[in-house]
C-alpha cells in the first residue's frame, strides 16, 4: 500500500467510489467501498490498509510540518528523516521562516534548521528545564 495515503484520504476515496457507483445504478455498502479502496492500494483488506495507514508517520522526507519549537510556533519541511527504533524518528527540519528561540526581548537567536528525535506522537525526547519537549509536531 502506498505510504502517502492517510486514513481520511482512503475514507474519502471510499465515499466517492460509493457515490459514483450509486449514480451508475450499482449500490454498495460503505464497508464494501472501504474493502475495494484498500485492495486498489495493494492491501489485502480494509483492516490491513487501516493498520498500514495508521502506522505511517505524519513526518516524512520532504513533508510539510508545523508545530512548536522551544514553545515558538513554526512551519517547515522535513529535509532528513531516519528511524531510531520502532518508536522514534530522527528528523532534520528546515523552517519556512527563522524561529527566534530567545526568551529575551533584548536579543534574537534565530534558528533556520534543527535536528530532533521524536516519538510516535511527534514529541521530542529532549526536554527543557521545565519538562516541556523541545519540539512538538502537529498534523500539517
Amino acid at each position: 500500500m502506498a505510504q502517502t495515503h492517510d486514513l481520511n484520504e482512503l475514507k474519502t476515496q471510499a465515499k466517492n467510489l460509493r457515490k459514483a457507483l450509486s449514480h451508475s445504478g450499482t449500490a454498495i455498502t460503505h464497508a464494501e467501498a472501504l474493502e475495494l479502496i484498500a485492495q486498489s492500494h495493494g492491501a489485502r483488506d480494509w483492516n490491513t490498509a487501516h493498520a498500514s495507514a495508521a502506522a505511517t508517520p505524519l513526518w516524512q522526507f520532504g513533508g510539510a510540518v508545523k508545530g512548536r519549537y522551544l514553545g515558538k510556533p513554526f512551519t517547515g519541511r522535513v529535509i532528513a528523516a531516519s528511524e531510531r527504533g520502532p518508536k522514534h524518528h530522527a528528523l532534520t527540519i528546515a523552517f519556512d521562516k527563522p524561529v527566534n528561540v530567545s526568551e529575551s526581548a533584548l536579543m534574537e537567536v534565530p534558528r533556520k534548521r534543527i535536528n530532533a528525535t521524536v516519538n510516535t506522537e511527534g514529541r521530542s525526547i529532549s526536554r527543557t528545564s521545565n519538562g516541556q519537549p523541545h519540539l512538538v509536531l502537529e498534523a500539517a
